[in-house]
């Protein structure tokens, strides 16, 4: 299952205040940032729909993380153009030395963990072997899970988590969803909850 860690969000209040551009002139204002009146402009447009571009000041909200995901979950992940891939563990490099039995998904067959790890010890009997290390890579089942770090904006989350709610993937996409609901400001703004939880 998909986990979420060691995260940062940067720009939420700016970004928030930077909302009522369009109907302003004259000089930037910073001052008072985060008070009421952005709170009310931010959750209105916010939750508009999507492709409208009125929710535009969501990509100034930053959000940089760890993800934890199997290998089945990553092309999914990855297919969304603004949710960036900074860094990742990497099975070329470290995968003769990897804990199959705790870094694959709980649905992943025990039998073809064995296997795996077989091939694991015959690399690790001969690395320089090019036979033993592609062996071991294209063997290594999807459920194998991996850590990597991410960037990417509230704008860009809005639209995965309204595409990937109710995925045939409960368990992964539904984690995901859960953590999106978890940040700062994210149901008020996009999904038009309130604090207490009620519809505004």
């Amino acid at each position: 299952m998909v986990e979420i860690k060691n995260v940062e969000i940067f720009g939420l209040e700016r970004s928030m205040r930077k909302a009522a551009y369009s109907m302003k002139m004259g000089d930037p204002d910073l001052t008072d940032v985060g008070n009421a009146e952005d709170i009310k402009r931010s959750s209105k447009l916010g939750k508009v729909k999507i492709g409208s571009g009125h929710d535009t000041f969501l990509k100034g909200i930053i959000v940089q993380g760890d993800i934890y995901a199997p290998h089945y979950f990553l092309p999914q992940l990855q297919r969304y153009h603004w949710f960036e891939i900074v860094t990742s563990q990497s099975k070329m490099h470290r995968l003769g030395r990897a804990n199959l039995a705790n870094q694959c998904d709980p649905h992943t067959d025990p039998r073809i963990i064995a296997i795996v790890e077989e091939l694991q010890q015959q690399f690790r009997d001969d690395k320089h072997s090019y036979e033993n290390r592609m062996k071991l890579l294209a063997s290594t089942p999807l459920g194998f899970s991996m850590w990597a770090a991410f960037t990417t904006n509230y704008l860009q989350l809005k639209t995965m988590y309204h595409q990937r709610r109710r995925h045939k993937l409960k368990d992964d996409w539904g984690s995901f969803c859960d953590w999106c609901e978890s940040l700062p400001m994210f149901e008020q703004m996009i999904l038009g909850k309130s604090p207490d939880g009620e519809r505004i």
